[in-house]
């Protein structure tokens, strides 16, 4: 980390979490981010449902929830962008303060609750977007929406032609009932109309589904059954969690979900499990408490085919992000593994 970024981070962490994650995003605009370019080589590109990714570090939905950063985003060393989450119609979402620094547990707490412009105003920005990038968009649904079911299908018809992937966000602990949706039968219903949304695409793309870090075996087992059989093309795992086990921060007791360091053992089992019990024949993004490579390295070889980030740069910066991607290529190359897809699921 430079000196310039070092001293920009403790600058923001002198303001309240909200108000310094509105400058991040400002500065990334301002051009005052590090700006690194495409991150590569042979070992870390790969492919996995369709896409193609210079890397597989990826930036995890929710840093950019209005795709206002996109370009700047693009050039910080990811090897993909998930923006959002994005509704049919614009939320403000709850009530301030929502967002937590658990500086000694190196976690936050977020309760943001689908605080968005609303999908017309993003598919806008979206249409602008940098053609060289992988982009993606985080679906989700109205607070008071009749059909949050059908909420999901609405933003995926409506932003597309704009897109390289997206993902169903039914794992958010933030909207209330939300996650009931990842019941069984509920989930395949609501996967039913989103597949059908995506095929009658004059371009189909990928459809993720990111589940919840809190679910018991036998409700993973139900997913990764439903997963099979709907027609999507992978699945991200996890979002954040509401276990508060271990903390030290006195913002601990704060509602919401938990994510970044606490979340990375819990995570990755749920990951581990999830890879078994599909058998891996879908490939997982694994996201919940990455802040070096060699915990990117573990969620690879748990059964990720590619990882992303976001909590762990309210501490460590974008400068984080290179030093993942050619850190885990040196730990490719140390154990004799030469792309990222020989190591996947290598320690299950």
């Amino acid at each position: 980390m430079s000196l310039f970024e070092q001293t920009g981070l403790q600058l923001l962490h002198r303001f309240d979490p909200e108000t310094a994650h509105g400058l991040a995003i400002k500065a990334l605009q301002l051009g005052l981010t590090p700006s690194v370019g495409t991150v590569t080589s042979p070992r870390l590109r790969t492919s996995f449902a369709g896409l193609t990714l210079p890397n597989p570090v990826g930036l995890a939905a929710g840093f950019d929830k209005n795709a206002t950063a996109l370009r700047p985003l693009s050039r910080a060393g990811f090897g993909f962008i998930e923006v959002g989450a994005a509704t049919p119609r614009p939320q403000p979402g709850n009530p301030k303060p929502r967002l937590f620094r658990l500086t000694e547990d190196r976690a936050v707490i977020n309760r943001f609750g689908f605080n968005n412009d609303g999908m017309k105003v993003i598919a806008t920005r979206l249409e602008q977007r940098p053609s060289d990038a992988i982009i993606g968009l985080n679906l989700g649904a109205n607070k008071d929406s009749e059909n949050r079911a059908g909420d999901f299908a609405t933003v995926l018809a409506t932003c597309a032609a704009y897109l390289d992937f997206a993902t169903v966000n039914v794992s958010s602990p933030n909207t209330e009932k939300l996650r009931d949706l990842q019941g069984k039968e509920a989930l395949a219903a609501l996967l039913a109309g989103v597949m059908d949304t995506r095929n009658a695409l004059d371009r189909p793309i990928p459809i993720f589904l990111k589940i919840a870090p809190d679910l018991s075996e036998a409700e993973i087992a139900d997913v990764a059954e439903v997963a099979l059989t709907s027609g999507i093309d992978g699945l991200i795992a996890t979002n954040t969690t509401l276990d508060r086990a271990g903390l030290a921060s006195l913002h601990a007791p704060e509602k919401g979900g938990l994510s970044g360091r606490p979340l990375f053992e819990k995570s990755t089992r749920v990951l581990a499990q999830l890879f078994h019990a599909t058998e891996g024949r879908l490939p997982i993004i694994g996201v919940g408490g990455i802040s070096s490579p060699e915990d990117a390295y573990i969620k690879i070889k748990a059964g990720a085919s590619a990882v992303q980030l976001y909590s762990a740069l309210t501490y460590e910066g974008l400068s984080l992000v290179p030093k993942i991607a050619n850190g885990l290529d040196a730990l490719l190359k140390r154990d004799g593994f030469n792309t990222v897809a020989e190591a996947v699921g290598s320690a299950t």
